[in-house]
């Protein structure tokens, strides 16, 4: 700690001096005042920064429907609420269906349905409720499961 004082104290009386050097000629700055030339040079310089900015999102917001090959085949069919937080999901993945639970901790995979197993995508999409934005007849269709299940 004394190490460090005596420097602080070298370092104090070495710069002192040449800040306060008598007869140094330096120049006076005037004071300028903001015109409204500068203000309108901000201005533009600010409309230029947001303009790159909404073109940037505007840019990355078409660029987001771009899908890779492949994801196209990838779609939700239906899904049914089982609570605040759970949901079930029947997910198209090409020529194969998923049953998924969907929670906000994980994601399971349910059921693979395959072939003839799978639902029928059509009618599914025909009952639909657009207002409530869940696929009846999947609800149909996994209450009759369940309830299958129970009963075997």
């Amino acid at each position: 700690m004394p190490g460090k004082k005596c420097v602080a104290w070298l370092l104090f009386l070495w710069f002192s001096p040449s800040f306060a050097a008598p007869g140094a000629d330096v120049p006076k700055q005037t004071v300028r005042t903001i015109s409204s030339g500068d203000m309108l040079h901000w201005g533009i310089g600010l409309l230029i920064v947001l303009g790159i900015f909404f073109l940037c999102v505007w840019s990355m917001r078409k660029l987001s429907g771009i899908t890779a090959y492949g994801a196209g085949k990838m779609r939700i069919i239906g899904s049914l609420s089982l609570g605040v937080r759970e949901r079930v999901i029947l997910l198209q993945i090409g020529k194969k269906q998923l049953v998924l639970g969907v929670t906000p901790g994980r994601i399971d995979a349910l059921h693979v349905l395959e072939g003839d197993d799978c639902l029928n995508t059509s009618a599914g999409m025909q009952e639909a409720s657009p207002s409530a934005g869940i696929d009846n007849g999947f609800a149909q269709k996994l209450m009759q499961a369940m309830k299958g299940r129970s009963d075997g």
